[in-house]
């Protein structure tokens, strides 16, 4: 399954409506065999609006694709794709275990 990447939270000024802070959360499913693993990571990104800008965008404005967009330039979106992914490898095919002997 393709990775998804959606803006949990939106933090801005209500003064001018500036997004300061956008959390974004990327996910991915695999079903093998009729197990399903998952994997997803969580971060935030923080903005320093410029109403004053030609680029500024009002909050009520913006789109989801608007803010991946700038999350996009703050995060390594390829590493994060691909930590997901050895993750459910790592799952498939685990190097540890845990539990008990007896």
């Amino acid at each position: 399954m393709a990775v998804i990447w959606t803006i949990a939270q939106l933090e801005r000024n209500t003064a001018d409506n500036g997004v300061i802070v956008a959390h974004w959360r990327c996910s991915k499913e695999e079903t093998v065999a009729d197990v399903t693993y998952t994997a997803s990571s969580y971060g935030t990104c923080g903005f320093n609006p410029d109403p004053a800008s030609p680029d500024f965008v009002p909050y009520a404005d913006l789109t989801e694709a608007d803010v991946l967009a700038w999350v996009y330039e703050s995060v390594d979106k390829d590493a994060t794709e691909a930590a997901l992914t050895a993750n459910i490898e790592e799952q498939k095919n685990p190097v540890t275990e845990t539990g008990l002997p007896w």
